[in-house]
């Protein structure tokens, strides 16, 4: 099974209601780690995932930890599953072969990719991805970074090595698994400002305590933006962490 895109959703995603960027220069942006739907409670529940994001109406999503036609999903192809119940266009970025199908990441959003690629990441404990989604006007980048610290810092250097044939504003969102005074974030901040306020944490979703998820934009971006505000979504159920949202004004 391919890295690919379904033209269902693209006609979906075209009859939202919402608004575009390119209307009015506003962006909102989403990230969140779904647990493949597994909430806290240990109950499979997709549809309170796109719940959950229907009620913040996000123009584009980053999601980890996705299943696509695995045993433990029982063949549901969760990305597409959540962009049909949210209207919006998938863009699945496999990761690692699992269970009969393929665990990985995903973006969904409301308007047509011009392009999108998949980068492979170290990761001893599994291979990780970067996946990298390119709009009319800016770029968009998910990931779901390695638990060891190690792997998170040579694929900073992958990260770097992207970014260098990117004109566009560009974002990086995703769950980057570890704290804000790390070394790696200090690392990846020489390039990156972070958007989300760190102090309000990400996980775990019943009782935070640590922030996991964020959402980034190049640094020499930054003077394309004229506001940025940030917020946590209070939902301490629908996975083990909460999503992170950052809506975004450019000039």
């Amino acid at each position: 099974m391919g890295f690919a895109v379904n033209c269902l959703f693209l006609f979906l995603a075209c009859l939202s209601s919402s608004h575009s960027f390119a209307k009015d220069n506003t962006l909102r942006i989403m990230s969140y780690n779904i647990r493949n739907g597994i909430g806290m409670d240990n109950m499979c529940d997709y549809s309170r995932t796109s719940d959950l994001i229907n009620k913040y109406h996000p123009n584009i999503v980053a999601v980890q930890e996705v299943d696509s036609v695995t045993g433990r999903s029982n063949g549901i192809d969760v990305l597409n599953k959540i962009a049909v119940e949210t209207r919006l266009y998938p863009v699945f970025a496999p990761a690692i072969d699992f269970d009969g199908g393929k665990y990985g990441i995903g973006i969904l959003c409301r308007e047509k990719p011009v392009s999108y690629k998949r980068y492979s990441l170290p990761g001893r404990e599994e291979t990780r991805a970067l996946l990298m989604v390119e709009f009319e006007k800016y770029v968009y980048c998910c990931t779901h970074l390695s638990l060891t610290e190690d792997d998170r810092m040579l694929s900073l250097d992958v990260i770097k090595d992207v970014m260098k044939g990117v004109s566009k504003p560009l974002f990086l969102a995703g769950d980057l698994n570890d704290h804000p005074d790390s070394k790696f974030i200090a690392a990846l901040c020489k390039d990156f400002k972070v958007l989300n306020d760190t102090s309000k944490f990400t996980y775990p979703a019943d009782r935070p305590q640590e922030t996991l998820d964020y959402i980034l934009v190049r640094k020499s971006d930054g003077d394309a933006l004229l506001q940025v505000s940030s917020f946590v979504c209070d939902e301490p159920a629908a996975s083990d962490h909460r999503p992170v949202v950052a809506d975004i004004i450019f000039k």
